[in-house]
């Protein structure tokens, strides 16, 4: 067939009924007048490609009998209602061989004119090589976030030299990009990370200048806080800012410089300030893409912003409570007023005096600024406990003192006593002469005991056995002392003396009745070293009653005006402080607060209160509270 587009091609015509109507084979040389079908007559190459089920019309590779073939199968209408089959397939070695042909030409003249231009390509490769290395040396130190190195130098070929620009660029706006997220993130003063992010904005959106204005509700004003590069002089340090409804950005020019003004709103849409960047009129600063990456800029400038006002804000307040509970505690007492305030002045003066001591033996001692704000806390709440202790003994200035004074009624007793001289003397039990010396003797009594309830600086044994022979005098009681009282005293009374004595009851003078005795009960402290629940290691002694309003076991106090139960219950305050102290989730940097608070009234000897911690374990700010607790309290004005 003429058909043939190489020598090797094989064709076939098939009729519809699969007989072959002619072919690249003699079909006379098969034998038989009938047209023989395609499977006899010999050609495995066009029998295949007629069995294959891609669809009509598709090239096909196909190896066969170890040689390539490519097969095309296509239909022809004769327009009789009949379709034949045109079966083709070419040898791939002869259907590629005038290409190969040509390839070899083309790459001969390639070889000669590459040798031809070789020591120019070689210089040129050599050159864009060296550019090349450099950009990779730079890549991957940028792939390693190590964005330090020179600026790349210039180079002959402008793509190369367009991609070394980019990829520096790429690397200084990284580089800025990094710096300002963590001045964000770490800078805790307003002022400071606005100056620093602002100067790093400008970097990382190749900006001109850039300020920021933080909004002042009151005065419903920006106010100017930051600024970076020469912005223009055009704004002003406090300008009117009506608020917008909804954030967005204002834009302007001025000959080749832009402006943007881009609203700070924090995470629920409140006003924090406004961000302006102003930078050349280019085709970079024109692309929408710019203004969304400044945009995203500057909302998390505004979060930044909202997280160190709120920081700021509770701080404020949280030193506003502290403040507070130490104005209420001095309040509670006429005694110990301004006491709260005047030991926290003098301990961060006296702390920051050390801090600043460049000689001597504090040369060495230095707080940051976590250890000084800790220290300011400590201080401020080191008394913070006083709230559970009771006035009537904080405030307690004589022995017989619990709400009120019980002087008037030993009074009333010694009243009793002068009435019954005059009755005796009425009934003539006393002459005249026995009743002016009872009356001089019950003055004198009187005088001593009263005396003894103001409390001093000591009290002898002799006047101890006065007091005692004097409280053994007896008056007569005619009124039930069950009557009026609380459910509670009752119960007490009735545990102790189940049965009442009969009226009229001699009474003495001043008494020490079990009633006076006050039992801890449930209310028992776990302060004691041995007690399982202690859990803060104190380590005090437990007076044997919660309180004892004895009359004898009060005014026989040998120094000042507190029982050891008195005194107890005033240390107990070290106690309360360190319990609530410890009881707060105190942040990182704050976790000595309680124990700053709570170790004043520790001794270098071991022999303080609550912990009894000793001296060696005692750090300077210990000591510098200790110090100025007690030298306020000797020295100021307010005390008893």
């Amino acid at each position: 067939m003429s058909l043939r587009a190489t020598p090797g091609t094989r064709l076939a015509l098939l009729h519809g009924s699969g007989q072959v109507m002619a072919a690249t084979v003699d079909l006379h040389s098969i034998g038989g007048d009938a047209q023989p079908m395609l499977d006899a007559i010999h050609e495995p190459q066009l029998l295949q490609l007629l069995k294959a089920t891609k669809a009509l019309g598709t090239p096909q590779v196909m190896e066969i009998e170890g040689q390539r073939w490519v097969g095309l199968h296509t239909q022809i209408d004769i327009g009789l209602g009949t379709t034949l089959d045109l079966l083709q397939m070419l040898p791939f070695d002869e259907l590629a061989a005038e290409a190969r042909q040509r390839a070899l030409y083309f790459i001969g003249m390639a070889v000669a004119l590459a040798l031809l231009l070789l020591p120019l390509g070689w210089a040129a490769g050599k050159a864009i090589g060296r550019s090349i290395n450099l950009l990779r040396e730079r890549s991957l130190r940028i792939a390693r976030f190590d964005f330090t190195g020179a600026p790349l130098p210039p180079s002959r070929v402008s793509e190369v030299g367009e991609l070394s620009q980019a990829v520096q660029h790429m690397g200084g706006t990284i580089e800025a990009f990094l710096s300002l997220t963590e001045s964000l993130a770490t800078e805790p003063e307003v002022e400071r990370m606005l100056q620093l992010v602002l100067e790093q904005l400008t970097q990382a959106t190749q900006s001109e200048a850039a300020a920021v204005y933080l909004w002042d509700a009151p005065s419903a004003c920006m106010q100017h806080a930051a600024q970076a590069g020469s912005v223009a002089s055009s704004l002003p340090e406090r300008f009117t800012y009506p608020p917008l409804h909804d954030a967005g950005a204002g834009a302007t020019a001025s000959g080749s410089i832009q402006r943007l003004d881009f609203e700070l709103r924090g995470r629920q849409g409140g006003l924090q300030g406004l961000l302006v960047l102003e930078f050349k009129a280019d085709v970079a600063h024109e692309d929408a893409a710019f203004h969304r990456f400044a945009r995203r800029l500057s909302g998390m400038l505004a979060v930044a912003i909202e997280t160190r006002q709120l920081l700021e804000s509770q701080r404020r307040l949280f030193d506003a409570i502290i403040q507070l509970m130490a104005d209420a505690i001095d309040a509670k007492s006429p005694y110990t007023g301004g006491h709260c305030e005047r030991v926290p002045q003098m301990a961060i003066e006296f702390a920051d005096r050390l801090h600043a001591a460049s000689d001597g033996p504090y040369a060495n001692f230095r707080m940051n600024e976590n250890e000084r704000y800790a220290f300011h806390l400590g201080a401020w709440l080191h008394d913070c406990g006083k709230v559970t202790s009771p006035e009537h003994i904080v405030d307690k200035a004589t022995k017989l003192e619990v709400i009120r004074n019980r002087i008037h009624e030993v009074r009333l007793r010694f009243e009793i006593l002068w009435r019954d001289a005059e009755l005796a003397a009425a009934r003539g039990a006393l002459s005249a002469e026995q009743l002016r010396a009872r009356q001089l003797q019950l003055h004198d009594d009187f005088a001593f005991v009263a005396n003894c309830n103001l409390g001093g600086e000591f009290l002898s044994d002799e006047s101890i056995a006065k007091l005692q022979s004097i409280g053994a005098q007896g008056w007569q009681r005619h009124f039930d002392d069950r009557l009026g009282l609380s459910a509670a005293e009752l119960r007490q009374l009735d545990a102790l003396r189940p049965k009442a004595p009969a009226l009229p009851a001699m009474e003495a003078l001043l008494a020490d009745l079990p009633e006076h005795r006050i039992p801890w009960g449930d209310d028992r402290p776990a302060v004691e070293a041995g007690d399982p629940r202690n859990k803060y290691g104190f380590d005090m002694k437990l007076p044997p009653y919660q309180q004892n309003l004895g009359e004898l076991h009060n005014l026989c106090i040998r120094r000042g005006t507190l029982t050891d139960e008195d005194r107890f219950k005033i240390n107990d305050h070290m106690v309360q402080t360190y319990i609530m102290l410890k009881g707060l989730p105190w942040p990182a940097g704050l976790e000595q607060v309680p124990e700053l608070a709570a170790t004043h009234h520790e001794r270098l000897d071991g022999k303080g209160y609550p912990r009894r911690i000793p001296g060696e374990r005692l750090g300077v700010l210990d000591r510098v509270m200790a110090i100025c607790d007690v030298f306020e309290a000797l020295t100021a004005a307010d005390r008893p």
